[in-house]
């Protein structure tokens, strides 16, 4: 049977040595760690129990790292603010990055955590509650239709490429992808940090991206079709054209591909998934994924093993009937 990747992602629920054995013992063959959360150094300790569980287990899994990269994410220092639907916030609370003023000119949308929060623009100063919810730290930042020119790699992220190696690290994941020119940058920063070997995942998470995606395939080893911010981009109705439309770029080129975000969401505070799940997981490995991934339900959900059972169980069953069938 060919190949198929199965990740989870470490976090607060999947960092304890036999939670990570009981994840590959369920079908995890590798697992990712989130970077805009922290650095390589400030997970030691995830990254040691990662090693001495796949010891443990007899098996060689992936460790990915997701780079922090060309995105917009709320601040750090953030205390939880809670906002409500109708009202009025000014918008220099929200711990919104100083580059992103500029574009908040009025009437202009704003996504945040993977779209969960809307806000629309009053004025330079204000904004509204489209739609509320409680606003955290480090959450994603999507203005709709602007463009806003950011560096490919953050300090951070040099910082830690730069110890990846001694990590075990065994791929980079970049998020946003714009062009080739940023895989370029990203291969030249890994192959100087002794990372030769390692896999580069492309991350598509933009209307731009989806727009260069088949001319940067020759210059990453996998493309992600990453489908939080992808989503806030072309819009949530779109999204399922665009996950097939980079579908048929991947397949035609031959070129592996991984489907991410929110594919057993039901499961983040539910012992069982709902049938869409279920569907969701089949359909893509069916369609021809090479990878699929967990994020959210293996790092801070109520049931991070029982997810990646359900999760293997399904894919395997997809990949089986995709290799006895007509495909």
């Amino acid at each position: 049977m060919k190949d198929l990747y199965i990740f989870g992602t470490l976090g607060p629920a999947c960092h304890e040595v036999e939670t990570i054995m009981a994840l590959f013992r369920a079908g995890a063959t590798g697992m990712r760690l989130n970077l805009s959360h922290g650095n390589l150094a400030q997970h030691a300790d995830w990254i040691a129990n990662f090693h001495i569980a796949a010891k443990r287990c007899g098996v060689s899994p992936q460790l990915l790292i997701d780079m922090q990269g060309p995105e917009l994410r709320t601040s750090a220092s953030l205390s939880p603010l809670p906002l409500e639907t109708d009202h009025i916030v000014m918008t220099n609370t929200l711990g919104f990055p100083d580059c992103v003023r500029p574009y908040l000119k009025t009437g202009v949308q704003i996504l945040v955590d993977d779209g969960r929060i809307l806000l629309e623009t009053v004025d330079h100063e204000k904004s509204k509650v489209l739609r509320g919810g409680l606003l955290l730290p480090r959450k994603s930042i999507t203005i709709q239709n602007v463009s806003i020119p950011l560096p490919v790699l953050t300090k951070e992220d040099f910082d830690n490429l730069s110890c990846a190696a001694q990590y075990g690290v065994t791929g980079i994941m970049q998020p946003f992808v714009r062009s080739t020119e940023d895989l370029i940058k990203v291969r030249a920063q890994m192959d100087a940090c002794g990372l030769k070997n390692a896999c580069l995942y492309a991350k598509i998470e933009s209307k731009e991206g989806i727009a260069m995606a088949e001319s940067l395939l020759p210059y990453c080893d996998e493309l992600i079709i990453a489908r939080g911010d992808l989503a806030d981009s072309v819009g949530l109705v779109h999204l399922a054209s665009a996950q097939h439309d980079l579908e048929k770029i991947c397949r035609r080129h031959e070129k592996p591909y991984m489907i991410v975000t929110q594919m057993l969401h039901s499961m983040m505070t539910s012992p069982i998934p709902t049938r869409a799940k279920i569907s969701d997981i089949y359909h893509a490995v069916y369609n021809g994924a090479s990878s699929i991934m967990l994020t959210g339900e293996t790092a801070s959900g109520s049931y991070p093993v029982e997810a990646m059972n359900y999760f293997a169980q399904t894919a395997y069953t997809a990949l089986k009937d995709r290799e006895d069938g007509t495909f």
